[in-house]
């Protein structure tokens, strides 16, 4: 068996060392016959990136790739997909919320015949009330708005197989929200609940923009119903002008006078914010339209630290995949 960890890092100096430790003790308990850790910088402004360099010199095992710049989680993630090349894939972020010593649980799920074992939290330490709230209540709005069934309660936190790795490796879209796009995919899917832990060390790298925006492309990447809610909010809007002109009407023909500016004003307002509302949201879409019809590849490699790198048949292999896929490796040299 040959088993691929992907981890994504966004200054995670502290903890990086104490992450490799422990998924490499919960890779060897699983017996796998070759393994790989890709561990992607994603433009991090502290060390994280002499640590990726240290772990990789003492174990050959370890993959780096440093991004060009911060291009964001779910575009790390991509990166390191890109290049993983094991029968089965762990994804994991590098923080320790999510415990590498579940990845034995998750392969026995997997010798039960499905393709991704997905962890789905039941208790979330060390994260503030407003975010455990705000999360309850995404999962949740998600799950009422997207035309596929997304898991609640779930990061990209899983294992998968291969088969769904390929699948993973053929999409090309721009606003990447994973764990959507593997639900997407289809095949045998199945829960391992799980609690998550308290941060290892530094601070959380979604602070509430990013949570909006990440919110966003989850939205807009898997529902059109916001745009058909515009048309009931339109429907419905016009049923209630409808009833203020038969009662303007009836005001004027029976008492000659028409109600106040205060009335009017409000109808007014209204009627502009909602407009406003529903201009924000087509004009959610149409941004998000043009963004990927620009096609322009979801990061830059900037370095590496690859001991399998060397081999000319590894770099022919990556050139070949370069050249058939827009988004991988695409190296500044």
């Amino acid at each position: 068996m040959f088993l691929s960890v992907v981890a994504p890092c966004f200054n995670e100096e502290e903890g990086l060392k104490e992450f490799y430790q422990r998924v490499v003790k919960a890779v060897k308990a699983t017996h796998a016959t070759f393994y790989e850790i890709i561990l992607v910088d994603d433009g991090s402004k502290d060390r994280t990136w002499d640590v990726i360099c240290s772990l990789q010199r003492q174990d050959s095992n370890v993959r780096g790739f440093k991004l060009s710049r911060n291009f964001g989680h779910q575009s790390a993630l991509t990166a390191g997909l890109l290049s993983a090349r094991g029968d089965y894939i762990f994804i994991i972020d590098s923080d320790l919320q999510d415990p590498p010593e579940l990845l034995t649980p998750m392969l026995e799920r997997m010798c039960d015949g499905f393709d991704v074992v997905y962890g789905q939290r039941k208790n979330r330490a060390g994260e503030t009330y407003f975010k455990k709230a705000s999360a309850h209540l995404f999962y949740r709005f998600l799950s009422l708005l997207a035309d596929i069934n997304i898991p609640k309660d779930t990061g990209d936190f899983r294992l998968m197989n291969r088969k769904v790795l390929m699948a993973y490796q053929s999409l090309n879209e721009s606003h990447r929200f994973t764990r959507g796009l593997i639900a997407w995919l289809g095949f045998k899917q199945t829960a391992l609940p799980y609690d998550r832990h308290a941060r290892f060390a530094g601070t959380t790298k979604y602070p509430l923009m990013k949570m909006i925006n990440f919110s966003l492309d989850a939205v807009t990447g898997f529902s059109l119903k916001p745009l058909r809610l515009i048309i009931l909010v339109g429907v419905v809007t016009s049923f209630v002008a409808l009833l203020a002109l038969a009662y303007t009407l009836y005001g004027w023909v029976f008492s000659k006078n028409i109600p106040g500016w205060t009335s009017l004003m409000t109808v007014i307002l209204l009627l502009s914010c909602v407009q406003l509302i529903c201009v924000g949201v087509v004009g959610e879409y149409v941004g998000r339209t043009f963004t990927e019809t620009k096609r322009r590849p979801l990061y830059f490699i900037q370095d590496s630290m690859d001991a399998t790198a060397d081999s000319q048949g590894d770099k022919l292999e990556t050139l070949t995949m370069a050249a058939n896929h827009p988004n991988i490796h695409n190296e500044l040299q």
